[in-house]
């Protein structure tokens, strides 16, 4: 009998070792999916970018068909976007002390941020000198930046989610759940960093 015992520990706790290695795996899989298909959506960014940059250098536009942008919303939404890239940092940063309430809070801002350069975006657009079908400049602004738009809709989004799932005590994100948390970090990272390349293509070149 106590060998039997014996064996049914050392085997449930081989069990337990196996399915913990296991689940760390599947986490590992799913991130390393949530990576490929931000590299495959930085690839639809890059061929708008480049489709733009390769029609602006061989065929230039006249001086009529490019207008001088004013500097302040974009750059303030730049800021705003750099800004909430740190105030998710210090979310994920309290989420691994169990600062639940201190994760909640930092998440609150990031995405209020969002929604202020969602808005700043909105104040741009009927400021804009010219329309959507204008030329190819025109249609090339709108098309990127209601894309990137569109993405930070999503980003804020998940963000409210994961603010959801992260209260306490009946949260699904905790300390030792960071996944869902993690995997937002992620892809607002990736939307703040196509937002510096396109502030420098459509607003500064």
């Amino acid at each position: 009998q106590g060998e039997r015992l014996m064996t049914a520990l050392i085997q449930s706790d081989q069990n337990a070792e196996v399915e913990a290695s296991q689940e760390e795996a599947h986490q590992d899989h799913r991130m390393f999916g949530l990576a490929t298909f931000l590299v495959a959506d930085g690839m639809t960014f890059a061929g708008f970018f480049a489709a733009y940059l390769t029609y602006k250098a061989v065929n230039p536009l006249s001086a009529d068909a490019i207008y001088e942008l004013e500097l302040p919303l974009p750059i303030l939404n730049t800021i705003l976007l750099l800004i909430s890239s740190a105030t998710f940092h210090r979310a994920g940063k309290a989420l691994h002390i169990e600062d639940t309430k201190g994760c909640q809070r930092w998440l609150l801002i990031t995405a209020g941020l969002g929604l202020a350069f969602l808005t700043s975006q909105m104040v741009e657009y009927f400021t804009l000198p010219f329309g959507l079908t204008d030329n190819i400049y025109a249609s090339t602004f709108y098309a990127l930046t209601g894309f990137h738009g569109l993405h930070v809709t999503l980003g804020a989004i998940m963000i409210l989610i994961v603010w959801w799932q992260a209260r306490s005590p009946n949260g699904r994100v905790t300390s030792q759940n960071t996944f869902p948390l993690e995997a937002a970090e992620l892809y607002w990272h990736f939307v703040d960093g196509i937002w510096v390349i396109l502030f420098i293509i459509l607003y500064l070149l």
